[in-house]
């Protein structure tokens, strides 16, 4: 994932509101009025470490097969029918690479279905690390992959206790080789969008299911300090999902992650299901106004470790999500 527009306005709003500490109104208490179960942070954080015990995840190395096998052995111990869809990608520049994306079905019979998604490869190169002698090793990735996947495995670890029927039918896909686009270090290919997101791109082309209300898509969803803004595409194509989200963190009381404000456009997994599959699709995704990466100071480096995770982060958007499933209407 990987390019940001930062529309002016939007980013001297920003300024402004970090002028200010960035502080946000005080969030409101969750809403009682639907019973909402809790989200395990530490379930989560316990994932991550799992993900991240096999090393760096890059798609087709040994550590990510195992991770795979873990993936596919969470979701199904909670009752959901597990496969995978393979495929061969091709690398930005010419390396084949044999993956997978793992597709996890809900057993509910609802109608009404959902789709969670997130990348569960990580990055061949830490390009953005401020150690040049670091730049060509892969990234860990606890945040930029492992911290997604954990948040979909508890949601489905809370929905397979849930005895009720009118709950919406969640899916979850973990999409392969999301994180292998050009790195920065390769000056002489162009970094074009579709070297990105190669599983994304895959499965929009051939969806095991299209009939869902709606998607959102996890990337980087347990970083210190991290705040989520509406993304561009997601209000592009999405906007009304966008509000959903945004008012389900308000109901749940985490409205400080959840700022109403807009960052820019970016290239990531979401933006292949809307174009390809049609189906609509947001990106909860940090955006950090301060700094060299908008993305966080972890970002493609070796520092993308369980140590920087934050449990609080995991909270906000887990019950976010569960806040959202369980106050579902059509």
């Amino acid at each position: 994932m990987k390019k940001t527009l930062i529309p002016v306005v939007s980013l001297l709003l920003l300024l402004l509101l970090a002028a200010c500490n960035g502080q946000q109104a005080t969030a409101p208490a969750p809403d009682e009025s639907v019973p909402v179960p809790a989200f395990s942070a530490d379930s989560a954080m316990h994932s991550i470490e799992v993900q991240c015990a096999f090393g760096p995840r890059v798609t087709g190395s040994e550590a990510h097969a195992r991770c795979g096998e873990y993936i596919q052995q969470a979701f199904a111990a909670h009752g959901y029918t597990v496969s995978r869809q393979e495929a061969q990608f091709t690398r930005y520049d010419g390396v084949k690479m044999a993956g997978y994306n793992i597709i996890a079905r809900s057993p509910s019979r609802n109608a009404r279905r959902l789709l969670l998604a997130a990348h569960w490869d990580s990055r061949p190169w830490a390009d953005q690390d401020a150690n040049t002698a670091n730049q060509r090793q892969p990234i860990l990735g606890a945040n930029d992959g492992a911290s997604g996947v954990a948040v979909m495995i508890e949601v489905a670890r809370v929905l397979s206790l849930s005895a009720d029927s009118t709950l919406p039918a969640v899916d979850f896909v973990c999409f392969d080789a999301e994180d292998c686009g050009t790195p920065e270090w390769d000056e002489q290919r162009p970094d074009h969008e579709t070297t990105w997101c190669l599983g994304s791109q895959h499965w929009a082309s051939q969806p095991h299911a299209t009939d869902y209300a709606y998607g959102i898509l996890l990337d980087m969803v347990g970083g210190r300090g991290a705040r989520f803004f509406r993304e561009g595409y997601s209000m592009q194509y999405a906007a009304q999902v966008v509000n959903r989200v945004w008012s389900a963190a308000r109901q749940a009381g985490y409205s400080d992650y959840f700022p109403n404000d807009d960052s820019g456009y970016i290239t990531d997994d979401h933006l292949f299901v809307n174009r390809l599959a049609r189906i609509p699709m947001i990106d909860i995704v940090p955006y950090h106004p301060i700094g060299d990466h908008s993305f966080g100071p972890t970002w493609h480096t070796l520092q993308d470790s369980p140590d920087n995770i934050a449990p609080a982060t995991l909270k906000a958007v887990g019950q976010t999500l569960l806040q959202l499933i369980f106050t579902e209407t059509d």
